[in-house]
């Protein structure tokens, strides 16, 4: 379970090569590097790339529904000019309702799916002041996808060890 986990990781946190390329994401095994509680710090080097690329990382499943998982991952862009909050939802969503996202209860608003490949769809948002603000405030959040315009699936990530991780992202 581990080893799957680990390929979802590094499909998840190097795809930002792929989608550049406009190709799916190729497996890859990712090293975890540190722990900090909840959330681990993957690295490893994309195909093509010169040097090592590392994402700040947690997977998590619906608790009353352990088919549908995500992974969430913050990573660095390649200029070190920006934060990227990515998440791979299941396919099988509803992509025009987006992924919505609470934390500590208070609703923080919806990003919108930018791609799907066989391994699930994508969205991503910059990682700004504000929400990384929240995100290290926070105790737990809530990512929320849809499979239907009403039936919306909350599942629980929790923040424990987030900004500690963020400090420690290279």
């Amino acid at each position: 379970m581990t080893r799957i986990l680990r390929s979802v990781a590094a499909a998840v946190l190097f795809g930002v090569t792929a989608f550049a390329a406009g190709q799916a994401p190729a497996q890859q095994n990712g090293t975890v590097r540190s722990t900090h509680g909840a959330w681990s710090i993957i690295c490893d080097v994309p195909a093509g790339a010169t040097g090592e690329q590392c994402a700040l990382m947690q997977n998590v499943v619906a608790e009353d529904r352990p088919e549908v998982g995500l992974s969430v991952v913050v990573l660095k862009t390649a200029d070190n000019k920006a934060e990227i909050l990515r998440v791979l939802a299941p396919l099988g969503v509803l992509l025009p309702n987006g992924l919505g996202l609470n934390v500590d209860g208070k609703d923080i608003g919806r990003a919108y799916f930018v791609r799907c490949f066989q391994d699930g769809c994508y969205a991503e948002v910059i990682l700004e002041e504000p929400l990384l603000a929240t995100l290290r405030s926070g105790t737990s959040a809530t990512f929320i996808v849809f499979q239907t315009p009403e039936e919306g699936i909350g599942i629980p990530v929790d923040l424990d060890g987030f900004g500690e991780g963020f400090d420690a992202l290279p």
